[in-house]
């Protein structure tokens, strides 16, 4: 895979992740990294990725990155929420 088409992925891949993880389920967020893994374990199997500690490392860093993904968006979610109730809160002393 060229570095460019690579890289657009990884950009979409984490959008995804980010945009999946401010539904007010957290599990929504779940569904990438197992689709990571499995994406990942598939070409380990197929041999398109040639030894197990490229596998690991990329395994590793590519969950963190969702994972970070994950943690940034339901922080945003409930932020957002923190603002909403903080506006519902002002009405209502008016």
């Amino acid at each position: 895979m060229p570095d460019f088409t690579l890289f657009i992925a990884i950009l979409i891949m984490t959008a995804i992740q980010y945009f999946m993880a401010t539904r007010s389920s957290p599990l929504w967020g779940i569904i990438m990294p197992l689709g990571f893994v499995a994406v990942m374990t598939w070409m380990i199997i197929t041999n398109q990725i040639d030894s197990t500690v490229k596998y690991t490392i990329l395994l590793i860093v590519g969950l963190l990155l969702l994972i970070e993904e994950w943690v940034r968006g339901r922080k945003s979610l409930n932020n957002k929420r923190q603002i909403e109730m903080n506006k519902m809160k002002s009405h209502d002393l008016k």
